[in-house]
């Protein structure tokens, strides 16, 4: 049985676009001051905080452009909690 994609609504949409939008503005900002003022080698630290939250993003497009319908769900917990 071909189970069926949930698309996302207009509104979840806009909220991952918005997402992406701080995101990329933030990262963008921490990128450029980081290392303001100082001589010789300074420590990425934006790069943990840029891995984090793309994972996040990562994440939250999964959850929106990846999920699927299961017809046969409500079948299997009625079938596992009486056996």
């Amino acid at each position: 049985m071909a189970l069926k994609q949930i698309l996302p609504t207009s509104k979840q949409k806009s909220i991952f676009y918005i997402h992406l939008v701080v995101f990329a503005i933030a990262n963008f900002l921490m990128w450029t001051m980081y290392d303001k003022g100082a001589t010789g080698w300074v420590y990425p630290w934006p790069a943990w905080l840029t891995a984090a939250w793309a994972l996040a993003v990562v994440g939250h497009w999964c959850a929106l452009w990846t999920t699927f319908e299961d017809k046969n769900y409500d079948e299997f917990m009625r079938m596992s909690d009486n056996g």
